[in-house]
């Protein structure tokens, strides 16, 4: 297989609904090229001496401080994870497990009794929600919450949640990239949402982990577990081993907002204020973006664009569907200056947009 194809098969990675995590086990080794000359044997670091029952001990101590603040949220037709964010009863999930429903039976670590629970608000642009508890029993223990700005490639992580129904699941994985922009399908429920800095990790995805926790040995939340990759080269099977989650910043910043106003009133994220359609060309493939409704006063139409042009460019990133257009302006913030290139009867023009706000 050629480079370009490979690249191609990447770039046709579907991402799908889930949620979960199963253990990924990962091994690593090394070799020495020989020497004819005698050297001496390199010190050993600290931290290479400890042993495999060192890091069962760390593995042990992160569950027992994180998996009580982990709960099993339960709707009429699904089943997903939560999060304890405080000691008010506040829990936070994904979108798409609360879907459109108001109320909901939650499990909590700290016993059997099962508890009502009522939708706050959610955010699908993010997909993420938060619901609160309608009465907050004795012990409940809110998650420690980490910082995104800590998290690096090839820190060894756990996920915790209800995969498959099976509640208090634990599994385990690595960091395994950070700054992935994905968006997730519609299929099944899902928001559709497009995601930027995603967290991804070796942890797989399967159903009712989605809106758990994904943790680091310091007993910190540094993700919400969210997104698996499908491949349609293996029958729209999951991709092993290619899992993603929100970062906690997001997580953060999305659930604040939402338990002082009920609201998110700050998204953060660029937009161009304009609804559109994905068009093919002759051969019926994506084309671009038409125009089919420009917000009065919005970016596009300060910027001069109209209705029934099509977007084909964000700066230098070709746009063909909707969801490429997401992807592109996914990492901008409003305010930020772009230039959108655009097909007007044929003729392709440019025009410099000042983003507004999602």
């Amino acid at each position: 297989m050629d480079a370009s194809h490979s690249r191609a098969r990447v770039r046709r990675l579907l991402l799908s609904l889930a949620a979960g995590a199963c253990a990924l086990a990962l091994v690593s080794g090394c070799s020495d090229a020989a020497s004819d000359s005698p050297r001496s044997e390199p010190s050993t670091p600290a931290s290479a001496s400890r042993t495999a029952g060192d890091l069962q001990n760390d593995y042990q101590a992160v569950i027992k401080n994180v998996l009580p603040s982990v709960v099993q949220i339960e709707a009429s037709n699904s089943l997903g994870s939560g999060i304890v964010y405080d000691s008010k009863g506040h829990i936070v999930t994904n979108a798409h497990v609360v879907g459109a429903e108001t109320d909901f039976k939650v499990t909590v670590a700290t016993g059997e009794k099962v508890l009502d629970a009522s939708l706050v608000a959610a955010y699908p642009e993010q997909d993420l929600a938060v619901l609160k508890l309608d009465q907050v029993p004795d012990g409940l223990k809110p998650a420690k919450f980490g910082d995104s700005e800590k998290v690096e490639v090839g820190q060894i992580v756990l996920a915790m949640g209800s995969p498959l129904g099976l509640s208090s699941s634990v599994t385990q994985g690595i960091v395994s990239a950070l700054g992935r922009t994905v968006s997730e399908s519609r299929a099944g429920g899902g928001t559709g949402a497009t995601i930027a800095n995603m967290v991804q990790t070796s942890a797989a995805i399967n159903p009712g982990n989605s809106g758990g926790a994904l943790v680091n040995l310091d007993s910190e939340v540094i993700g919400i577990p969210t997104l698996a990759a499908t491949d349609p080269e293996l029958g729209g099977s999951a991709a092993p081993g290619i899992g993603f989650a929100i970062p906690v910043s997001m997580v953060k910043t999305v659930a604040d907002q939402i338990i002082k106003s009920g609201k998110v009133t700050d998204s953060g994220r660029a937009a161009l204020n304009i609804s559109g359609r994905t068009v093919v060309d002759d051969n019926y493939q994506p084309a671009g973006v038409a125009l089919v409704s420009v917000t009065k006063g919005g970016a596009a139409e300060k910027a001069g664009l109209r209705v029934g042009d099509i977007i084909i460019k964000i700066d230098d990133l070709p746009v063909t569907t909707i969801t490429s257009l997401s992807e592109a302006l996914a990492s901008d913030k409003p305010g930020q200056k772009v230039t959108v290139t655009y097909l007007r009867n044929g003729a392709e023009k440019s025009a410099k947009v000042t983003l507004g706000e999602i």
